[in-house]
């Protein structure tokens, strides 16, 4: 399967069988990235995790006070 990275547009081809091209083939919002693209964003959000001014912006749980 030829499939194209959404960040630098270079195609490359994977395994029909591996599921990563099934996942790509069924569900159609999800996208490819290459794993050189893959290790750059990663390194960059980890230097930013480092600075402190990253923010996750996740769901409030809240405390129900009667299932402690």
């Amino acid at each position: 399967m030829r499939v194209k990275c959404v960040i630098c547009d270079s195609i490359i081809k994977i395994d029909n069988d591996c599921p990563e091209a099934k996942k790509l083939r069924n569900r159609l919002i999800h996208t490819y990235m290459c794993p050189e693209c893959d290790k750059r964003i990663k390194k960059n959000t980890l230097a930013r995790h480092k600075t402190g001014n990253f923010k996750l912006y996740r769901k409030k749980t809240v405390q129900d006070q009667y299932l402690s």
